[in-house]
């Protein structure tokens, strides 16, 4: 699929510049972004050029996926995120070395591209700013770094990316930028039928020391503008149906709370907090659930809902602007901040196998509708749109 890309073609339409110097081993969603948009920026277009800077904690998969040999990428000096040096780089040097090298436009994938690029076009894609709305949901030093400079590099760029029309409404009326400079890019999924099978290693519950319960799974950063404080004391509510809410995720502090609220309301033996688990158990997990519930406070996109519904498990999330533009019909929706509400989508997702298989059917179209083709292609006219072509 790839490695012969410029044997085909000798010319190049576009050079662009990446800034993937935030990449770590555990990204989140923003690493899922890259992970799946470099390649298909690549294969949307076979003449496209890409250069892409990375710092010393960039992840090990980078190396071992079948498209980087199609990228040239720039290794950074720079040992951590978010440090005085790292940030120069991010601002400053890799503009000025993305104009030495003969580039046509540097993008950001994560808040922050250069605010120096002489003679180029600039695409930063601003993901949220639920730093913004949400300020425990991040520490006071990252508050500070991206209160300071997101704007500065929103009014500095040609183009802004979200990946979300909620988003984009809210990053320009919380940031006071021009939203006519906005582009939305979609998130998408790979879709259902390339899913990769998962070999069978025993069952995940025996794995993960799970009960015999039907599994409610919620894969989300512990953080509180997620709201599993909000699904533990809903869980608490339910009545006839027996079941077990599974919270994936490395600990932290947050996680804590958690804890003490589900032993403070008598559930803490069917809530389980699994440490970090490997790729192979997460798909695992997915398989064995009954259902998927992210009862998200705020949202950029949601791809936990996404990546769910290609999973084949029915669906119930928040009705924030972001998740609803993100299911259309194919979730079941609450109100967050009402644990009844959330705690009555899931007892029908569990309890209304018809419901529930309705759903899973309107999730496998959502999923078609929404792919990472798509993300490359409009992601690729925004590009064009800064370089004044349209």
């Amino acid at each position: 699929m790839f490695g012969s890309r410029r044997e085909k073609h000798d010319a190049v339409s576009l050079r662009v510049g990446l800034n993937l110097a935030y990449l770590v081993e555990d990204s989140g969603g923003s690493g899922t972004y890259a992970r799946h948009l470099l390649p298909h920026l690549l294969l949307a277009e076979p003449d496209l050029e890409l250069t892409a800077w990375i710092g010393t904690t960039a992840p090990a998969w980078l190396a071992s996926e079948p498209w980087a040999r199609d990228v040239r990428w720039v290794r950074l000096p720079v040992p951590g995120i978010g440090s005085p040096w790292h940030l120069w780089h991010e601002l400053v040097g890799i503009g000025l070395d993305a104009r030495r090298r003969g580039l046509d436009l540097v993008h950001g994938l994560a808040n922050l591209s250069p605010v120096i690029h002489p003679g180029l076009a600039s695409v930063t894609t601003v993901l949220d700013v639920i730093w913004m709305h949400h300020p425990e949901a991040t520490d006071a030093r990252f508050r500070a770094v991206m209160r300071t400079l997101v704007p500065l590099v929103g009014l500095r760029s040609t183009r802004i990316i979200a990946i979300s029309h909620a988003a984009r409404d809210d990053i320009a009326a919380t940031l006071h930028l021009d939203v006519e400079k906005f582009d939305v890019t979609p998130l998408g999924i790979i879709p259902p039928t390339l899913q990769t099978p998962v070999l069978d290693r025993g069952t995940i519950a025996d794995r993960l020391d799970l009960g015999p319960e039907p599994i409610v799974l919620c894969v989300a950063a512990k953080r509180a503008h997620k709201n599993l404080d909000g699904l533990i004391r809903a869980f608490a509510l339910l009545s006839g149906a027996p079941a077990q809410l599974v919270l994936p995720g490395s600990p932290n502090a947050y996680e804590l709370e958690l804890r003490a609220l589900a032993h403070e309301l008598g559930v803490r033996n069917r809530v389980h907090f699994p440490d970090w688990i490997s790729e192979d158990d997460l798909e695992d997990l997915y398989r064995s659930a009954a259902c998927f519930v992210l009862p998200s406070l705020q949202e950029g996109f949601g791809l936990p809902v996404l990546e769910a519904m290609a999973r084949g498990l029915p669906v119930a999330c928040s009705d924030i602007p972001a998740l609803t533009e993100v299911v259309a019909d194919a979730a079941l929706l609450f109100d967050p901040r009402e644990p009844v509400s959330i705690a009555d989508a899931i007892t029908q997702l569990i309890t209304d196998r018809r419901l529930a298989g309705e759903l899973v059917k309107r999730g496998d179209e959502r999923c078609r509708a929404l792919t990472w083709e798509r993300t490359a292609e409009a992601t690729l006219e925004s590009y064009r749109r800064a370089l004044g072509g349209g």
